[in-house]
This record gives C-alpha cells, structure tokens and sequence, in this order.
C-alpha cells in the first residue's frame, strides 16, 4: 500500500503568468526562496499544526478563511483532491450466507481433526 507524503506547510502562491495555486512544504524558508526566485507573488505559506497530507492541508487552509484567488485555489485543488480521495476507496462486499457456510464448514473440518 502506498503512503501518501506528509507536509508541514502550505499555503499559496501566485506565478509570474498570474495563475495562483496551491503550494506544499517541508521547509517554509527554503521554499520561499524558491518562488521567490522562480518569480511568484502573493507568497502566502503558513507552518502546519502537524505534519499533514495535502487534503487535510487543503482542508486547514480552507478553515483558515483563505480568501480571493488563494481561496478559489485551495477550493479547486481541495476539490480535486477529494475526487481523487473517493476513486481510491475501495468497496468490498460479502455475503453473508457464503460467509456463514464457509466457517461452519471449516469448523465442522477442524473438530473433525
């Protein structure tokens, strides 16, 4: 089973072409530095309570109140997210009179041993 990576911080950012998106990090300073040096603006990172995934940090971020293009951002990145989150799932049903056969016959088999 693959274990999602785990984030300390997050928040948002905004390209030089103008789009904002949603941004995740382990070290809030060094990432920093990276936007700012690939040119983004309206650098909005904020350090995490815990170590999170990035739905709960999408999650976070939208109960902080994030508003304007940031918050259309984390809305349609928490969105998707979620999409995601619900094909993962994976459903399993039994039925039960199966079920119930198959362990009285393996108990009938067992004191018969």
């Amino acid at each position: 089973m693959a274990t999602e990576k785990m984030f300390t911080v997050a928040g948002t950012a905004t390209n030089p072409d103008g789009t904002t998106k949603a941004r995740f990090a382990n070290d809030l300073v060094s990432r920093i530095k990276i936007l700012n040096k690939a040119g983004c603006s309206n650098i909005n990172l904020v350090e995490l309570p815990r170590a999170m995934t990035k739905l709960e940090a999408l999650q976070y971020l939208q109960e902080q109140g994030v508003t304007g293009d940031a918050g259309y951002a984390v809305a349609n990145k928490l969105a998707d997210k979620t999409k995601a989150a619900k094909r993962a799932e994976v459903k399993v049903s039994v039925k039960p009179s199966k079920v119930v056969k198959a362990t009285a016959k393996a108990e009938a088999e067992g004191a018969a041993a």
